[in-house]
Order: C-alpha cells, then structure tokens, then sequence
C-alpha cells in the first residue's frame, strides 16, 4: 500500500491543529482517509495509544495519557471521585481507575484502556462544579475541589468515609475549597446532613488550634 507523501504531509498537519491526538472518527471527519491513517500507523508515524485514539510519534510522549485517552473517547464523561482529588492533590490514595461521571442515560463506554469506573449523574449534578483543564494541549472536564467532595460523601460506600473525610480534611487545610462551597454542592448532593457534622468537628478543631 502506497501513499503520497502530500496525504502524509496533509494528515500530520491535521493531527498538529488537535495536539497530536486524534479519534479516528475525528481523522476521517477531518478529511484523512482511512488508507493513509493506516498506512500512517503501519509505517510508525503514528502510535496507537489505545483502540481509535492515535498520537503523532513525533509529539513528545503524554504527560497523562489515560486522562488524554478519556477526553478524547468519552468527551462528556467529568473526572471525579478519586481520580478528581488526585488532580486536585487532596489525597494520599492513587486512582487505579479513571474515576468519570456520565449521565444515568448514557451507554457504558468501551475502552481496551484505560480502565474506568463509571458513576451515574443526574443531569443537574453532572453539570455542577465543572472544570476544565488541560493535558497535552488536551481540554478535560474535571469536578471542582468543594464538588468532588461533596460527591465523596455521596459515595462514600463505594470509595470509603475515610477517603471522603480526609479529602474534606484537606480541601480545607490546603485552602482548596471552604465550608460554604462544600455545603452547597453537598445539599445538591442530598448528604447535607452526612457531611455537616465532620464539617463542624472540623472547624471546631481548627478554631481550637
């Protein structure tokens, strides 16, 4: 199989205007047939980071690929839980999963990799507290500190209380979140009245110090 180094030329560009990290969907839609693309990953000018989702080999290696990965297949899931402190840096655990969010409506993605845990949202939780930020040039929906806490006591059962209390512990400490933005989004989440009383240990504590 042949291609032209035109079509070559054309497709790294096109990869070049999305931060080297293309869907094939993407790739098509764009204007790269699916000769060249194959012929481009056959002949190692791209790397497969994982089923459809190519990277230019010339780009410099990601810095986060599972995240890059997520964005780009599942670009409406939101970071959260404890991939989402971990990217804030309020906790010690390490995410063995990327930890998203998707709407209760959604159908459950399809990845080779990475591995994710999905958790259902309603729509107005889903939207609420939401960041974005980048990685390789990449753009990635991640919940806010107060919110991710918040959901943290909402699913409590699922990660631990103790990984929700000392992520509270330090969202406060490391001046990342304060007592009102985390008591607003935990009424959202309907465990106000979970989250009040360590909210109350915890400025009493301080206070006392």
């Amino acid at each position: 199989m042949y291609v032209s180094n035109n079509k070559i030329e054309d497709a790294v560009r096109i990869f070049k205007e999305y931060q080297g990290v293309m869907r094939t969907a993407e790739a098509l839609d764009a204007g790269i047939s699916p000769r060249t693309l194959y012929y481009m990953r056959d002949e190692g000018y791209l790397t497969q980071l994982e089923r459809g989702v190519y990277q230019l080999q010339n780009k410099e290696p990601l810095s986060n690929p599972d995240l890059v990965i997520v964005a780009r297949k599942i670009p409406e899931a939101v970071v959260c839980l404890i991939s989402a402190l971990d990217l804030h840096d309020i906790t010690d655990e390490i995410p063995h999963k990327v930890h998203i969010a998707l709407p209760r409506t959604s159908r459950n993605p399809t990845l080779d990799y990475p591995p994710v845990n999905v958790y259902r949202f309603s729509e107005k939780t889903l939207s609420a507290g939401v960041q974005t930020k980048q990685f390789d040039g990449i753009s990635l929906k991640v919940f806010n500190p107060a919110k991710t806490i918040a959901d943290c006591f909402k699913f409590r059962n699922q990660i631990g209380l103790d990984v929700a209390i000392e992520a509270l512990k330090r969202g406060i400490s490391d001046g990342k979140a304060t007592y009102k933005e985390i008591l607003k989004f935990a009424e959202m989440c309907r465990v106000k009245n979970v989250i009040t009383p360590y909210c109350t240990a915890l400025g009493n504590t301080q206070t006392n110090h």
